[in-house]
């Protein structure tokens, strides 16, 4: 599946399709509620620990005179994501880093297990849209993100980060378009406050050529 270039105007098209064979890599705003999984789904614990927000204020005296100023809210440095878990739809994932191929086209996992943030997203938790893609499956069963299209808004996304921390996102679109009118500047450009994209493939598959005809993308936002 191609993968649309980050940078372009015009529109590539979309998840680059791994070939397998002779068959290509079958590589909505929100309600506060939680929704309940569906009867017999498998699904993922949800992380422990505390959820870490970068508008989070820092540690200031106890006491405040009219001479002190007053602690400002400051941005805590986000790390770099080292693995996303979505509950309801069963993802527990290592995340690898993803940068742009020779052609100037984002790079896609090499494997269908893992998904992969794009480095040239924002980092997840920082402002703006990060970035993260994976297949939705192959010749030999579904892949890291054979389920993403079942996210509806209000579902929680979590992303695990190399210092420890983790940030939340939620759910607060899902759409399928064709790769011919990839959304580039929805899924790539400017945001401000911390979004997240999920992108893979989807739509109907095409036996002629191997490749799926559209991509699933899914937009979160950073839980308050």
């Amino acid at each position: 599946m191609l993968i649309p270039r980050p940078a372009a105007i015009t529109i590539a098209a979309g998840l680059l399709a791994i070939t397998v064979g002779a068959v290509g890599l079958l590589t909505r705003h929100s309600t506060p509620a939680m929704r309940p999984p569906p009867v017999g789904v498998a699904t993922v614990p949800a992380p422990s620990g505390p959820i870490v927000s970068q508008f989070a204020v820092p540690p200031g005296p106890a006491h405040v005179t009219l001479a002190r100023p007053v602690p400002v809210a400051r941005p805590v440095p986000v790390a770099r994501p080292v693995s996303l878990i979505i509950p309801i739809i069963g993802v527990k994932t290592q995340l690898i880093e993803l940068g742009l191929a020779a052609d100037g086209a984002l790079q896609v996992p090499p494997i269908t297990t893992v998904a992969g943030w794009y480095t040239g997203s924002p980092r997840p938790g920082a402002i703006g849209p990060a970035v993260i893609e994976g297949h939705v499956d192959s010749l030999t069963g579904p892949g890291v993100f054979y389920r993403l299209s079942e996210l509806r808004p209000g579902d929680r996304i979590y992303v695990r980060r190399a210092n420890g921390t983790t940030v939340e996102f939620r759910v607060t679109a899902e759409q399928t378009y064709l790769k011919a009118y990839f959304p580039t500047a929805a899924v790539y450009g400017p945001t401000p406050d911390p979004e997240l994209r999920l992108i893979t493939c989807g739509g109907t598959f095409d036996y002629a050529t191997g490749h799926y005809l559209s991509n699933t993308i899914i937009y979160a936002a950073e839980s308050p």
